[in-house]
């Protein structure tokens, strides 16, 4: 689904990625672990073309991405939540989705009604001003408002930072399940438990560089390692 090989990106004069390689396979969820600053949020900003990489390649399905503008890439099926609780506040809940409403690709459609079904709390509020939302609420809104873009690979920025447990149980379940159903996720996360639910495997990525690669299953057996590799 995705492979990126060899990034190189820098923001101004400084270098930011060295030589990121990574591979996200199709209906599986990819956890790039690290933490503030390690270069997390630069990684998927390359990957959605809001950061030009200097070198290197980023395939999508085969298909070399690198110099596409994000809206190019947006249409080719690639989905992003940023960091942070960006919705549009002066916009009703409904309409924050409207607008990012896109058909679906894949058999899978997300509508306004599903996103309901899934956040209740958001068909409640449907008329409200998105500003007036909880951080949690918004952060709901702002996942949803991805996914009703029916996205075929989704790129998600920290979404468990600052949020309480309950919200963050109900985020995971929600990631679960549309991985089921056979959505690509890569999360950047800097929450070593949410990832280890979530993903089937993990990338460590420490000033600018990955530093380890592993599988869930090594990952739930060997904790030390990712925390030697995470310096914590």
């Amino acid at each position: 689904m995705l492979v990126c090989e060899n990034v190189n990106s820098y923001y101004g004069p400084a270098h930011t990625l060295f030589d990121i390689s990574l591979r996200v396979n199709a209906g599986t969820a990819t956890c790039l672990l690290g933490r503030n600053g390690a270069g997390k949020t630069t990684t998927l900003r390359s990957i959605m073309g809001l950061v030009n990489p200097s070198s290197g390649r980023i395939l999508l399905s085969d298909t070399d991405i690198v110099g596409l503008p994000a809206f190019e890439i947006a249409r080719r099926g690639v989905g992003y939540v940023p960091e942070g609780l960006r919705v549009f506040s002066e916009l009703s809940v409904e309409d924050n989705l409207t607008v990012a409403r896109r058909p679906a690709r894949n058999g899978s459609d997300w509508t306004a009604d599903r996103i309901y079904s899934v956040f209740p709390i958001l068909g409640t509020y449907r008329r409200r001003l998105a500003g007036t939302l909880s951080g949690g609420q918004r952060q709901m809104l702002n996942i949803s408002r991805a996914l009703v873009g029916n996205p075929r690979l989704l790129l998600i920025d920290e979404p468990t930072e600052g949020l309480a447990p309950l919200v963050v149980h109900d985020l995971t379940e929600l990631f679960l399940r549309i991985k089921r159903e056979g959505l690509t996720l890569l999360l950047a996360a800097q929450n070593v438990n949410f990832a280890l639910a979530l993903s089937d495997q993990i990338y460590v990525i420490d000033r600018g560089h990955i530093t380890h690669q592993t599988d869930i299953v090594t990952a739930r057996n060997d904790l030390k390692s990712i925390a030697d590799h995470l310096a914590v």
